[in-house]
């Protein structure tokens, strides 16, 4: 093993402790995702109906992509598969889930909670890679991916998140004060 400053890089076939960090936030955001998106996809008309009442346009393909963005995003990063890949979908669909949270009301009213935190879950984990104990790793030879991937992704995710947004919902999220209030 070498060390770099106070940073310890693990030598192929061990592991560190920022791995076993990255495990359980992969774990934490997979369950999380995960459990979203099976409770869309076992209750399709009550997912379709929401997405209806709440102004969105093609509800049913609406519903369609953040279901199946959850489910392949969760499994895919509780695997740490393609983890940039899952990371950015995870965080696109999370970031329109915090939208809905706050459109409804001023922003400020619940401006944090567990859309928004997992988002950014999402893009700690697109940046940092999955970890040694990770298909990533083992299959891939890659904990993590290199910058341009990472940015890009970044960039993508949230292209994704606003473009889903706009041409799905077309309503301003933002609010300083409660919507017709």
């Amino acid at each position: 093993m070498t060390t770099t400053g106070t940073r310890r890089w693990a030598s192929a076939g061990t592991s560190s402790m920022p791995d076993v960090g990255l495990l359980i936030l992969r774990i934490a955001v997979a369950a999380t995702v995960l459990q979203a998106g099976l409770i869309k996809a076992l209750d399709f008309s009550s997912t379709t109906q929401f997405m209806e009442g709440g102004g969105w346009k093609m509800a049913t393909f609406a519903a369609y992509l953040v279901t199946a963005t959850e489910i392949a995003g969760g499994a895919a990063l509780l695997l740490g598969l393609l983890t940039p890949l899952a990371a950015c979908g995870v965080m696109a669909a999370m970031i329109d889930a915090w939208a809905v949270t706050v459109s409804g009301t001023a922003l400020w009213s619940d401006p944090f909670n567990v859309p928004f935190l997992v988002a950014f879950a999402a893009a700690a984990l697109l940046f940092t890679g999955a970890g040694a104990y990770s298909v990533d790793a083992r299959v891939f030879r890659r904990p993590s991916w290199p910058g341009a991937v990472t940015i890009g992704l970044f960039l993508v995710g949230l292209a994704a998140a606003v473009a889903t947004w706009v041409l799905l919902n077309g309503t301003n999220p933002l609010h300083l004060s409660k919507p017709g209030g």
